[in-house]
């Protein structure tokens, strides 16, 4: 599942790069994803939107077993 996941993210990573920042895969674990929002996304006040709305909206379409991505 990691593979499939890591996949997703290299969708919408250049969005993330375009701003500066970027998005690491730490762990997949039960469902959960956990990642590391790194550069200018680390300190960005919008970042818990971006992980919500963003990057866990589009794993979950993608990737039903996905139940939630937290960052590490």
């Amino acid at each position: 599942m990691k593979e499939r996941v890591e996949e997703v993210l290299n969708k919408i990573r250049p969005s993330l790069v375009a701003d500066g920042g970027n998005v690491e895969l730490v762990d997949v674990e039960d469902g959960i994803v956990k990642v590391k929002l790194v550069g200018a996304c680390a300190g960005c006040p919008m970042s818990q939107m971006t992980l919500k709305m963003g990057i866990e909206k589009l794993l979950k379409k993608e990737i039903p077993e996905v139940q939630e991505v937290v960052s590490v």
